[in-house]
């Protein structure tokens, strides 16, 4: 991607850190959330690959095509997910999120300047119309994920007698849902900032 090197770095180390958490999270004794994770680590690091900024590394020719076929058969799988579940949105979001990634590099292949690195998807032609409805898609996503992560105070009655706190409610960190959802809104916000520079 482009723009300054800067704000590029901070996005690559954020991609990253939550692909390497999402990592983690595929020890989960849950297979839902293993299955979510590894398809959450394989967007931060792809994005932590293409948010690399172009004046330290210039992807060759045949890296776009690549990123376009691998998260073209993420699309797929989260498609098939969706289906089989039909219930559960997280399958339809990471449709969505997949479905961004083979848009942003078949943008980035077909940029005129794309082998010299300094490609602007848009050149003067304002904001594509598919640009823009992802951007209002991961804004709203930004959006309602971080007032998920909003603590909610609900009364707790503690019998009389009672000592201890409720901390050690026995939940492995990696199945904690707080830190998954922190995971995909910080994700979110990865893809809101890679739509913005391209």
């Amino acid at each position: 991607m482009h723009g300054p090197a800067s704000p590029g770095w901070l996005l690559v180390a954020l991609c990253a850190a939550t692909g390497a958490y999402c990592l983690l999270r595929m020890r989960s004794a849950v297979e839902e959330q293993r299955r979510a994770a590894g398809g959450e680590a394989l967007m931060g690091f792809g994005m932590a690959a293409m948010a690399i900024p172009a004046a330290v590394f210039t992807p060759p020719g045949w890296a776009w095509p690549v990123y376009a076929a691998v998260f073209g058969a993420a699309a797929l799988r989260a498609l098939w997910a969706l289906w089989a579940s039909r219930a559960r949105p997280h399958h339809l979001h990471h449709l969505v999120g997949a479905s961004a990634m083979v848009y942003m590099a078949a943008v980035m292949a077909g940029s005129p300047a794309s082998a010299s690195g300094h490609a602007h998807g848009h050149a003067g032609a304002g904001v594509p119309l598919l640009t823009g409805v992802l951007l209002l898609y991961f804004t709203g996503y930004v959006l309602v994920a971080g007032a998920r992560l909003l603590p909610v105070q609900v009364p707790v009655a503690v019998p009389a007698g009672a000592v201890g706190s409720r901390s050690g409610s026995g939940v492995a960190w990696g199945d904690r849902p707080e830190l998954a959802r922190a995971c995909r809104l910080s994700m979110g916000i990865g893809m809101l900032a890679m739509l913005l520079t391209m």
